[in-house]
């Protein structure tokens, strides 16, 4: 059954960050990566004697200014505190550009291994996940939570803390050469900038929540559209598809607006309390100077102070504001990650040992949900290399038999089992590892033919390859081509017709030469002749392997050793060929009908021709 969890790309989550944060933090500090761990700590130590230098500037420059304001004073001692103040400034440079050198094989590191992480556990859900996922929202979301984890490991780290660190040796200086009321303004400056840009990011946190949900709506329906271009085309739909997006655009437009709004409302609060912070600072120091208390350099050295200080402050409401959407962006990510597969291996799980190829369903019931049952107690087996067909109309349960057999789903009653190991007991990579499948519906990677023939075996050799294109009849059409194995089949293969993907999945499962087989409406897209060709090449890959054959046409399972009649999920008859025949039950009444259509279709085609 599907799973009763559904994960929302357009859900926005107010849950804690913190799980979010402790995983990233996890990254910074890797087990067995002492390289990185070195990494991170010469990292720091660049960044603190960064901001040791950026403090010590202005006591410099106030000094120069002492210096040059003395009369008569010896041009060597003025010259040395420039020399000083631009070595100090040269080496603070080099101490942070060092530090983001030093600190980039962290960050990318850390990006890297969540995002594999995210990939693998994406690729590890069960099917009933992927069929309710929405690609155009997933990727956006690992991109954006990608992107936010080196967001927050560059800003937390180089950004925050450094602020931090830089108001507490300001305070001390101010401390140490004014008083203490210029530390206190200072300090309260900066406690009111902090308070009111934290206030406001996280009220208009909720406009950039939106924008971001409008952002994937639209992103998803747009990719939506192109991935399905050919039905837009059949139907002639693109100005509805247009005006689909469009509304999604507007409605992201009018989040963005807002958004912009709320930001601007946000720079101005901030300038006002830096503003308002340096006229106190510079009046009181213009005060002390006219009471002898200070010098000119003095109040040189407090603008400056400030002037470093607000800088880096003025950028921390967008930094802030991009770390919380961060953070968010990336629990998203990592929400992904708590998504449960209802289709896990048991903790005794083993591997499948093939011996000779058994397929058991044994009173197997299923249903994709509660109130629409696939398959009812349906019990049958697969002789070890034999060749078992199952035909019945759509909806029978046909299709649902190979995915049962791929443990793409569990069964909610009975056993399958395949050498009398069941497949609950077993690994699902062991499983599939045995058996291969040419599906009905072949959808191809946007690669070259011959990366995805060799998808069947990827350290399969050019003989093998070769072999495999020429049992599937399309060595020849390769050969044909310009670019041959190397030309690119497109998106989900919509360069090749029908046929010619058909035959690459032929090739595929060819090379990937399984114990056994499953033949999904194998032959659906093909030519008759083209049909009666690989049909011949198929029975020989069949040979000695057990096979299941679901078909549609009865005339390409003539030979098979038993065939299986599905009607509503339960088995009404089964017997060969010939024995079905003679019962002039339902099978006879479908071989009948398609005799009769193909009969019609060669009268058809042979009036046209005498046309």
């Amino acid at each position: 059954m599907r799973p009763s969890y559904h994960y929302d790309t357009h859900r926005e989550t107010d849950r804690s960050h913190w799980p979010a944060v402790r995983q990233l933090m996890e990254q910074l500090w890797p087990v067995g990566r002492s390289d990185l761990k070195v990494r991170v700590v010469v990292s720091m130590i660049s960044l603190i004697l960064a901001k040791i230098l950026g403090v010590m500037i202005p006591v410099i420059y106030k000094l120069i200014v002492d210096a040059l304001s003395v009369e008569n004073q010896p041009i060597f001692f003025p010259v040395a505190l420039v020399v000083g103040y631009g070595s100090a400034k040269i080496m603070q440079s080099l101490f942070g550009e060092l530090r983001d050198l030093i600190f980039v094989n962290v960050s990318q590191h850390a990006r890297r291994c969540v995002a594999l992480k995210t990939f693998q556990h994406l690729h590890a859900l069960s099917m009933a996940f992927h069929l309710e996922r929405q690609t155009g929202g997933l990727s956006r979301i690992i991109e954006r939570g990608t992107r936010g984890i080196q967001f927050i490991l560059s800003f937390m780290l180089f950004n925050i803390i450094p602020i931090l660190l830089e108001l507490l040796l300001i305070a001390i200086m101010m401390t140490i050469y004014f008083d203490w009321k210029f530390a206190c303004i200072t300090i309260v400056t900066v406690v009111l900038y902090v308070a009111s840009t934290m206030l406001i990011t996280e009220w208009r946190l909720k406009f950039r929540r939106e924008m971001n949900q409008k952002d994937t709506h639209a992103n998803t329906k747009a990719i939506d559209s192109l991935i399905n271009y050919e039905t837009v085309k059949y139907f002639g739909n693109e100005h509805h598809e247009f005006q689909r997006f469009d509304r999604s655009l507007a409605s992201y437009e009018k989040a963005a607006v807002r958004s912009q709004q709320s930001l601007a409302l946000l720079n101005m609060c901030q300038s006002l309390i830096i503003g308002g912070g340096s006229v106190a600072i510079m009046g009181l120091a213009i005060i002390e100077i006219q009471d002898g208390v200070l010098g000119l350099g003095d109040f040189v050295m407090a603008n400056t102070y400030m002037l470093q200080l607000f800088l880096p402050l003025n950028f921390l409401g967008f930094v802030y504001r991009e770390m919380k959407q961060s953070l968010i962006d990336m629990d998203k990510m990592f929400e992904l990650n708590e998504v449960q597969s209802n289709v896990i291996d048991a903790e005794e799980a083993v591997p499948l040992m093939i011996t000779n190829g058994k397929i058991e369903f044994d009173r197997v019931t299923f249903g994709y949900s509660e109130d629409r049952i696939i398959l009812n107690n349906l019990s049958f087996v697969v002789p070890p290399g034999k060749t078992v067909a199952i035909v019945g109309p759509s909806g029978s349960g046909k299709s649902t038999i190979s995915r049962l057999l791929f443990r793409f789903y569990d069964p909610q009653k009975g056993g399958i089992r395949i050498d009398g190991q069941d497949l609950q007991r077993v690994t699902q990579e062991s499983v599939r590892r045995a058996i291969g499948v040419v599906p009905q519906d072949t959808v191809l990677f946007n690669d070259s033919i011959g990366y995805n023939v060799q998808y069947g075996n990827p350290l399969a050799d050019e003989s093998k390859l070769n072999e495999a294109a020429k049992l599937a009849r399309i060595d020849q059409f390769i050969s044909s081509l310009t670019k041959g194995w190397d030309t690119l089949v497109g998106e989900r293969g919509l360069k090749l017709s029908g046929g010619e993907k058909q035959r690459v999945a032929i090739a595929r499962a060819i090379l990937k030469a399984p114990p056994i087989l499953v033949f999904d409406e194998a032959t659906s897209a093909l030519d008759s002749q083209t049909e009666k060709e690989i049909q011949k090449s198929l029975m020989e890959l069949a040979v000695n392997r057990t096979t299941i054959i679901i078909a549609h046409r009865l005339s390409t399972i003539i030979d098979a050793d038993e065939i299986l009649v599905f009607k509503e999920g339960c088995i009404i008859e089964r017997g060969n060929h010939d024995q079905l025949l003679r019962c002039s039950g339902e099978y006879a009444r479908m071989w009948k009908r398609q005799q009769e259509a193909q009969e019609y279709q060669h009268r058809l085609t042979t009036c046209l021709e005498d046309v």
